[in-house]
């Protein structure tokens, strides 16, 4: 079976023999004690997973993570949202004119600075959000709950060093 590395872009993909960017999409194509191919299965099935919810919704990519966040976290002023998303706060403005459009979000005067804005999350758009990621959800915590002791400490010991991995190959904001 074909060996999967962790490196997935630059250079050194391009050189690395071992790299097999189409076993990522599927199951088959990699050995199945493959944690390292697992995990790239499971991160190509997430960003699937969200651009359906996004298609569904007719939002686009920074659309949806507005929106999970406003849901998440409560309503936010666009100059958070675009920090949050990693975009200017001009970019923001066409994000918060798409959603508004249609009515995923609203935008009201800030209480107490009525310069400001806060952005909120529509209560319709927000419980359709959450009836079509609920069933996954549903899922995980089944999963989670026929875990013993043991089993759910060392995938949370592997999940929490993975993340960190992820953090540390994220380059930081200029």
């Amino acid at each position: 079976m074909t060996r999967m590395t962790v490196t997935t872009s630059g250079p050194d993909a391009a050189r690395d023999p071992a790299y097999d960017p189409a076993g990522r999409h599927s199951a088959s194509g990699a050995d199945q004690s493959d944690i390292r191919a697992r995990v790239q299965q499971l991160t190509m099935r997430q960003q699937r997973f969200e651009r359906s919810i996004a298609r569904r919704l007719d939002v686009d990519t920074a659309g949806l993570e507005v929106l999970d966040h406003l849901i998440a976290v409560g309503p936010a002023t666009p100059t958070e949202l675009a920090r949050r998303v990693e975009v200017s706060t001009a970019a923001m403005t066409l994000v918060l004119n798409r959603l508004e459009d249609r009515g995923h979000v609203r935008r009201e005067r800030h209480p107490s600075d009525g310069r400001k804005l806060i952005v909120t999350a529509n209560e319709t758009a927000a419980g359709e959000a959450e009836r079509m990621v609920a069933p996954l959800i549903r899922e995980v915590e089944e999963l989670i709950a026929a875990m013993g002791e043991a089993e759910r400490s060392a995938v949370s010991g592997f999940l929490d060093r993975l993340i960190r991995a992820y953090d540390r190959s994220i380059p930081a904001a200029p």
